[in-house]
């Protein structure tokens, strides 16, 4: 059990039934009446965020979150297949559930697969991958703006912002969580 005296980013938590998240929380003291605990939780079942009061001395079942290394294989209509490299183990997993989270991701790359009482409910790709850009615009020379970008499609299919020197065929690193370029590889 945790009291909500003791949150912190990250945890996770059961609370009336949901499994959640905390994003962000905030120890109040106000000069009158007692203190609470502010709040922003996110639902790791549906992803809504809401925003919560608790009395410090609240307590709360922490949720045990599973998250197993799994291989991406490959995709099949709607439905993403990935394997146990332990057990060899594979499982096909909705479009619903993995969303946008393999954008980035080539096949037979390792991924996380999250799962609370054996329901799997997110996908989490490797932090950084490095893809090979497919299409772009060629760079003029003497077009060196600072900070100037243009478009490019990776292997994957997905649109990346990139430096003006950055051709087709170069190799890039990519950020998964936002998205942005970080380097050639």
């Amino acid at each position: 059990m945790i009291s909500a005296g003791d949150f912190r980013n990250g945890v996770t938590l059961e609370i009336d039934g949901n499994v959640v998240q905390i994003i962000e929380f905030q120890h109040v003291k106000p000069g009158k009446g007692a203190a609470f605990v502010r709040t922003k939780i996110k639902d790791v079942i549906n992803g809504g965020v809401t925003e919560k009061t608790f009395r410090p001395t609240e307590k709360f079942p922490q949720a045990r979150i599973d998250r197993k290394d799994m291989q991406y294989l490959y995709a099949d209509g709607d439905l993403y297949n990935f394997m146990d490299a332990e057990t060899y183990e594979q499982i096909a997993i909705g479009k619903d559930v993995v969303g946008d989270s393999l954008k980035f991701v080539k096949e037979n790359e390792t991924c996380k697969v999250c799962s609370y009482n054996g329901s799997v409910f997110s996908i989490e790709p490797p932090l950084f991958v490095e893809l090979e850009i497919t299409e772009t615009e060629p760079g003029f020379k003497g077009d060196t703006a600072t900070g100037a970008t243009k478009p490019a499609t990776v292997e994957t299919g997905a649109q990346v912002a990139v430096p003006l020197f950055v051709s087709e065929g170069d190799v890039i690193k990519i950020d998964t969580r936002t998205g942005e370029y970080l380097s050639r590889a």
